[in-house]
């Protein structure tokens, strides 16, 4: 059964904008249902002019491209409450694709009611330009840690932000988080190799600092891994939740 926005397990987690009894009713009329799919389905696909937009309920996934040369370039990586499809309504398609990584619940919205936010709910219409400016935002950190980072420093950087996000959202016990990508993700993601990659996490597991196993992250101290990133710790900032 569908999940009424009003009872949003999302709402509860420290991540998330509370919304009003007004905003709650309007998504509400927006949504039209809830997509389950299973692990490696594609849920949006590059250069596709998708009818759908979709939050993240529950589960992870990635955002990817594919070069002309056939090699792919991991974009971003997915987790619950994240808005998807926003590229599709802005620009008429996908820019990326959004591939699923465990099983994964969406809500569902018509792209072709996209507009109403802006015409009839200004402040939906500003958490929509709030998330896009947030996008951006990480994708200038991204390619500042690609440039700019050592192997070691971005390795330490892409770890702190993806356990802070958890942290948020209820998914870090003891210290210790599920993380169900692959190191060749990551190594991907941050333009290393992937040889590069595991040596640095094995430097990073001597060091104590934290340790990547069997899809479970475990970061022991998280403000020495932070300096390491050189990153200022601070509380995050709540996101709206569409």
């Amino acid at each position: 059964m569908s999940t009424e926005c009003r009872y949003c397990p999302l709402h509860r987690k420290d991540a998330f904008v509370t919304l009003s009894k007004e905003e709650l009713e309007f998504m509400q009329k927006f949504k039209v249902g809830e997509l389950t799919v299973d692990p490696g389905t594609t849920i949006l696909m590059e250069g596709s002019n998708a009818p759908q937009l979709y939050t993240v309920l529950s589960g992870m996934g990635l955002r990817d491209k594919i070069l002309s040369n056939g090699e792919r370039q991991v974009v971003n990586f997915v987790m619950p409450g994240d808005f998807l499809g926003l590229q599709a309504s802005m620009l008429g398609e996908m820019g990326h694709s959004v591939e699923a990584r465990t099983n994964m619940r969406l809500c569902v919205f018509n792209r072709s009611d996209f507009w109403n936010f802006f015409k009839n709910h200004p402040n939906r219409a500003f958490d929509i330009t709030w998330l896009a400016a947030v996008e951006e935002h990480f994708l200038g950190e991204t390619l500042a840690t690609v440039g700019q980072r050592s192997a070691l420093q971005a390795v330490a950087w892409a770890l702190v932000k993806l356990f802070e996000r958890g942290m948020t959202l209820g998914l870090v016990t003891n210290n210790t988080m599920s993380m169900p990508y692959s190191q060749r993700d990551l190594a991907n993601a941050l333009g290393l190799s992937l040889v590069h990659t595991n040596k640095t996490l094995g430097k990073l597991r001597n060091q104590q600092l934290a340790s990547w196993n069997d899809h479970v992250l475990q970061i022991n101290d998280l403000d020495t891994l932070a300096e390491l990133a050189l990153i200022t710790r601070s509380v995050p900032k709540k996101r709206p939740l569409m």
